[in-house]
């Protein structure tokens, strides 16, 4: 056998375990379109497919909730704490790894053991803080806590790509009168667009998915995020659940295509800082 023939018998295997690897990792998903697309007395069937398939429980959380609406509330909490996210965590990055401003890693130190805080002992502080400044049903309740716990994790990618970046760079701006802004609009950003992207895709799913900040702190049926929805069609003996899965259906759908157009952006991000030299 040729080498030639080896690398193909090598591609052709390799591409098949890809694939069983894939079909098993999409049962869960094709297992919820499936149960959205049943009647209530095939929704336990046990099969991953069934035929007929019927429309009716999207039509009923369609029918049910003014989705129009409940999407734009997600929309606009999760765009508005990308964009918070993604320019303080630059920022602070630009600053640590660059201007290497006084106390810069100390604070960088600190912000890195709220990663180690779960979510859950926080809840009860956040509830009366944001009751106190009068933001629970507020946009603002979401954006802010959202914002604040996602910018740990977003400084840490960015600081590492800032660190490896050539300083020889940073030093040209300067010798020709670029100040601190100019710097960093123009140099630095640039340098780590990918870890940019890969951070701001990353935080939209979190903040996307998020269910239990959303579901204290928005009490209000016209505020209410896509994630709190499914809630009404559960219950101690799920009571509806091809309405439940039709609506999770139409929660990770946005996701699915937001990953599809950009997946590439997002691999290129997530693994630009693997070969360093």
């Amino acid at each position: 056998m040729t080498s030639a023939s080896r690398a193909q018998l090598r591609s052709v295997a390799l591409h098949t375990v890809l694939f069983i690897v894939l079909g098993f990792w999409m049962i869960p998903l094709v297992y919820m379109v499936s149960v959205g697309l049943r009647t209530p007395a095939q929704a336990f069937d046990p099969v991953l497919f069934h035929w007929p398939v019927t429309f009716d429980n999207f039509v009923t959380v369609i029918r049910d909730n003014p989705l129009a609406g409940i999407f734009l509330n997600s929309l606009i909490i999760t765009v508005a704490t990308v964009v918070i996210v993604v320019a303080v965590a630059a920022l602070f990055a630009f600053a640590c790894s660059i201007l290497r401003l006084r106390g810069s890693m100390v604070l960088y130190a600190t912000l890195l053991t709220t990663l180690m805080v779960p979510l859950a002992s926080l809840v009860l502080p956040l509830a009366i803080l944001l009751k106190t400044f009068g933001w629970v049903n507020t946009y603002w309740g979401l954006i802010f806590p959202y914002s604040a716990l996602g910018v740990p994790f977003a400084i840490v990618i960015l600081k590492a790509f800032m660190d490896d970046a050539p300083k020889e760079l940073f030093d040209a701006a300067r010798v020709d009168g670029c100040n601190s802004w100019q710097t960093f609009w123009h140099v630095a950003l640039p340098l780590v667009r990918p870890a940019l992207v890969f951070v701001a895709i990353w935080q939209f799913i979190v903040t996307w998915n998020e269910f239990f900040l959303a579901l204290i702190v928005l009490t209000r049926a016209e505020m209410k995020t896509l994630t709190i929805v499914p809630m009404q069609y559960s219950g101690l003996y799920m009571a509806n659940p091809g309405a439940l899965f039709a609506i999770l259906t139409l929660i990770a759908l946005p996701l699915i295509l937001l990953y599809v157009l950009v997946q590439r952006a997002f691999v290129r991000g997530l693994l630009a800082g693997a070969v360093k030299g």
